[in-house]
């Protein structure tokens, strides 16, 4: 297609062809077959899973493998205790996708589904951009030759932005840091002023068109942003640098057509628009096929000093040259735009000289550590004697095998002795075979590389694992250790990425609990990244005002009106944006900030008591707290203070637990619920599973609500009754009202209600919104709990 295409460009150039008809013919079968192209991935055609490790074990577990990014203001179901602020119907939340196949072979994970989902959108809308471009020349040999002008206008004001919507929403984009974002703009500052004084330089003299002068700098400006991100982008993420330079050709292209139309260029000359027309077609779509199959973003690349860096001096250079010898002199506008090109290419040199210093500074303390952990200088004095080999040096011969990294955790907060681990060694050098190699990393930190393939590496661990948790004999009793390991492929990558990637799989099974193994992917470095954010980012966060609450209305099902709400908490973070309590709390858990944030959420529900109060409504509002919230010896007492600081009823407040976190602290659960019923408060018993042990632990808890879920409205196998009903006999026998939550459907609103259910919750009843729309959505019952 490319070299039918320079056939005609040719023939047109030659005159053989007439100028309009040879572009179109050109440009009309690159983008014909870029269309197709584009079309057949936006209607559905899977990339081969390149991104799946093969043959890893199903180990992830399903609540934390969810994408911690994922937009809490989306109707998409959320985590127990979440739910998204859209307007009404729909459920409440629901559990995240099953993630516990990620990493099986020839299994679609949820990360690579909504990668393909996305790269499907793109495809979508780059394939309208390239059909925008390719009619818009088309169309030229058919159309009066006054008319031509508005066509390429209107197909490059078209095309512009649908081509910078497809290259924002591609896979893969990463938020850029603070220094990358500077280098970013002075790159485009540089070479956008090249090229607006290369465009001055060679436009023919005389009076500029205004089209022509407004489409050559912004045309500029636009080809400067594109060649930039695609220069950034071409080691990190070619199949993203081959979209941005796609982009950039067509979109130069189609402002070189208006260019030469507006200057009434002879038709001779409109082929010349049709060579970077059919290579940026052609190359967005080879760039989106490889974006596809999936890139993850490589920080570790230096960024190329060439061309970034020359070509700004270069093009202004030249264009200057070209301007001398056919004009002979400079107007003093051309020589300010040209001196004006000098400074960002200056501020270019010193901070690539800084990126070149960080770089080495960072690969030296690299080397630094290496050494420290694995050579030599390293070696600690062992309770018994493992082989050392040169961690460096094994792992760079090694072209298969696996890294497991072994970390070792006394009782509590105690380190193991040293009998414990010369233990420790023996049972390693049984469990491992002849040929692995055994290191000692540090005062309890082990490295075992072995030769065998992933499943054999992981049932190696499993083992390991199993053998180093079995207690420890010692005088005045067995000590026990707990284990975490972690498991990277070597797969001929360099030795300290290796050991990297092991490492940061023994920290994810460290977080999970400890006493298991962890595989390294991709996304398991993605979520300790965004762990790491989380912690840095949430102290302080009370104190700056980034949290939020967001109410879903509770409602009577007999009469459809609201008779409560429920507060949902949220944290606006303006770094990592919205985080939902299923990934904010086990954060705050660790970080002792969960005091902290109970408090909050219990004032402010407690202020928007009041202000609903004030226009006459006496709805109840159930805020969530877990049981180590409630052992806090003060917590009814501060709940009193909140509630009288805004003069709420105190039976307006209701207090929920998640069932299923009660077990371990129930006595403690049922002094703090009784505490809080003794001063008017109302409790509520959330996730409740009905199973034979909730049931005999429901008579002990003294709660006025009970929350269930719709999956026991509906009747069981074999004919059997629903187990609402159960509950519901015994609520009732309890004094206890009910509420259905989750409802997703009108159906399941059905069901509750025949199910004898008084209240419900859910999507299919009202969404959870902010207060002001909750409010206004409360105007529409103007008797409802007045």
């Amino acid at each position: 297609m490319s070299l039918t295409g320079a056939v005609f460009l040719l023939a047109g150039v030659a005159g053989l062809l007439p100028g309009p008809a040879a572009a179109a013919l050109a440009v009309a079968g690159g983008s014909a077959l870029a269309c197709v192209r584009l079309a057949w991935l936006a209607g559905g055609a899977l990339p081969a899973p390149t991104d799946l490790t093969p043959n890893a074990p199903p180990t992830v577990d399903a609540r934390t493998a969810e994408s911690p990014a994922r937009s809490a203001d989306t109707a998409l179901p959320e985590h127990r205790h979440t739910a998204s602020p859209a307007w009404p119907p729909g459920h409440r939340d629901a559990a995240p996708p099953d993630r516990r196949d990620v990493g099986a072979p020839g299994v679609t994970t949820g990360r690579q589904a909504r990668r393909v989902a996305l790269s499907r959108r793109v495809a979508a809308i780059l394939d309208a951009a390239v059909l925008v471009a390719g009619l818009a020349v088309a169309v030229l040999p058919l159309s009066d030759p006054a008319h031509r002008l508005p066509i390429a206008l209107t197909g490059l004001c078209l095309t512009a932005p649908l081509h910078v919507t497809a290259l924002l929403r591609l896979p893969g984009r990463s938020r850029m840091s603070g220094p990358e974002l500077v280098r970013r703009t002075v790159d485009v500052l540089a070479l956008g002023v090249s090229l607006v004084f290369a465009g001055w330089m060679l436009l023919p003299g005389g009076p500029v068109p205004a089209v022509a002068g407004i489409a050559a700098s912004g045309g500029a400006v636009v080809l400067a942003v594109l060649t930039v991100a695609a220069l950034a982008e071409r080691h990190r993420r070619p199949g993203a640098a081959r979209c941005h330079a796609g982009a950039a050709l067509t979109l130069g292209g189609m402002t070189l057509l208006v260019v030469l139309l507006a200057y009434g260029a002879p038709d001779r000359a409109l082929p010349v628009v049709a060579a970077p027309l059919l290579a940026g077609a052609l190359l967005a779509v080879a760039g989106l096929r490889r974006a596809w199959a999936g890139e993850r973003p490589d920080r570790d690349v230096a960024p190329a000093a060439w061309p970034r860096l020359t070509a700004p001096a270069g093009i202004a250079a030249l264009a200057a040259g070209v301007h001398l010898c056919v004009v002979g002199e400079f107007s003093t506008g051309a020589m300010a735009l040209g001196l004006a090109v000098i400074p960002p290419i200056m501020v270019g040199e010193l901070l690539a000289a800084a990126d070149q210093r960080r770089r080495v500074q960072r690969l030296a303390a690299r080397e630094a550590w290496l050494r420290r952990r694995l050579g030599p200088d390293a070696r600690a004095v062992e309770p018994a004697p493992l082989t050392r080999p040169d961690l460096v040096g094994a792992l760079a011969q090694r072209s298969g095998g696996a890294l497991l990294v072994v970390d070792l955790h006394g009782e509590g907060a105690a380190v193991p002795e040293g009998p414990v681990l010369a233990e420790v060694a023996r049972r390693l050098r049984v469990g491992v075979e002849a040929h692995d190699l055994v290191a000692r990393l540090g005062d309890t930190e082990y490295a075992v590389l072995t030769d065998v393939g992933p499943v054999l590496a992981y049932a190696l661990g499993t083992r390991l694992l199993a053998a180093l948790t079995e207690p420890y004999p010692r005088p005045g009793g067995a000590a026990r250790v707990r284990v975490s390991v972690g498991l990277a492929e070597t797969g001929g990558g360099e030795p300290e990425d290796v050991l990297r990637q092991a490492d940061l799989a023994r920290r994810r099974a460290v977080q999970l609990g400890r006493d298991r193994v962890e595989w390294y992917d991709a996304y398991l470095e993605e979520q300790l990244v965004r762990r790491l954010d989380l912690e840095r980012e949430l102290p302080g966060a009370v104190a700056r005002g980034e949290l939020d609450l967001v109410y879903q209305p509770v409602v009577a099902l007999a009469e459809r009106t609201p008779v409560g709400t429920e507060a949902l908490l949220r944290w606006r973070s303006p770094t990592l944006g919205t985080v939902l309590p299923a990934e904010l709390l086990p954060v705050a858990a660790d970080l002792d900030l969960v005091g902290e944030i109970g408090r909050w959420v219990v004032d402010r529900a407690c202020r928007q008591l009041a202000a609903w109060s004030g226009s006459g409504r006496e709805l109840w509002m159930a805020v969530n707290v877990t049981p180590r919230e409630l052992a806090a010896p003060d917590f009814v007492a501060r709940t009193a203070t909140a509630l009288a600081a805004y003069d709420v009823s105190p039976e307006r407040l209701v207090v929920e637990v998640a069932e299923p976190k009660v077990g371990a602290e129930l006595s403690t659960v049922v002094a703090r619920l009784a505490g809080l019923r003794s001063i008017g408060v109302r409790t509520a018993l959330d996730d409740f599973r009905a199973e034979h042990a909730s049931l005999a632990q429901l008579r002990r808890l003294p709660i006025d609500l009970l929350k269930v879920g719709p999956h026991l409205v509906w009747p069981g196998g074999d004919g059997q009754r629903p187990l609402i009903d159960v509950v519901a006999n015994l609520a009732d026998r309890l004094g206890v009202e009910l509420v259905v939550e989750e409802l997703e459907s009108e159906g399941q609103v059905a069901g509750a209600r025949r199910a004898g259910c008084r209240y419900g919750q859910g999507f299919a009843l009202a969404r959870p919104a902010t207060a002001e729309r909750v409010e206004a959505w409360f105007e529409e019952f103007p008797s409802a709990a007045r």
